[in-house]
């Protein structure tokens, strides 16, 4: 796959789910990409081949999720895995930090390597589970907002994340469907429901902390 090839099929899934990007942000998500399918073929980062569907879970989804979300600020991931919806996120937003929490070691170090690939000067991984982030003080009330994807989440999950964020700070879960439970949501403020991805059928849920 050459590069120009990659440019146009994320422009093309781009379009598909009513987004337009800027050129820039399109050649760095095609840079992330390019980079994880490589990786991809050494250490197991992700189920998902080269498709359409990789594409879009990987990187359109978080770009779509944007639209939804304050720009700026601190972002903090948890579970990143192979960098998504962390890293196309950030940059969809201008993060100002971006920290990945990662607890398997040959996933952080393609993180790294994916912040050292684009730039994202910064950025960091945290190798290890964020309970223990959160037990150690680490990043307390100091996120602008928290992502999670592939991680289960409880009320105990939520009660743990909620304490990286800053005042004023939010959670943005991502969902396969919008009619998903969010019956573990008690104490949160359900900010909103939007949908992301049409060939996904995928959903982000915006909380904040209850008053």
């Amino acid at each position: 796959m050459d590069a120009p090839d990659l440019h146009d099929r994320i422009l093309h899934r781009a379009h598909a789910a009513d987004l337009v990007l800027e050129e820039e942000l399109t050649n760095r998500l095609a840079a992330y990409y390019r980079l994880l399918q490589r990786w991809n073929r050494r250490i197991n980062l992700t189920a998902l081949q080269d498709s359409d569907e990789a594409i879009d879970r990987l990187v359109i989804e978080p770009v779509a999720a944007a639209r939804y979300l304050p720009a700026g600020g601190a972002l903090l991931d948890v579970g990143s895995g192979g960098g998504s919806p962390a890293i196309p996120l950030a940059l969809a937003l201008s993060s100002t930090e971006l920290v990945m929490v990662e607890s398997k070691s040959r996933k952080a170090a393609f993180l790294r390597e994916a912040l050292r690939e684009l730039a994202i000067e910064a950025g960091r991984v945290e190798e290890g589970r964020f309970e223990e982030l959160s037990a150690a003080g680490r990043y307390r009330g100091l996120m602008s907002l928290v992502s999670v994807r592939a991680v289960q989440v409880t009320s105990e999950t939520l009660g743990t994340l909620v304490e990286f964020l800053a005042p004023g700070g939010g959670l943005a879960l991502f969902r396969g469907e919008t009619q998903e439970s969010v019956a573990e949501l008690h104490g949160f403020q359900l900010v909103g429901i939007h949908p992301l991805v049409p060939a996904l059928g995928s959903t982000l849920l915006v909380l904040r902390p209850g008053e």
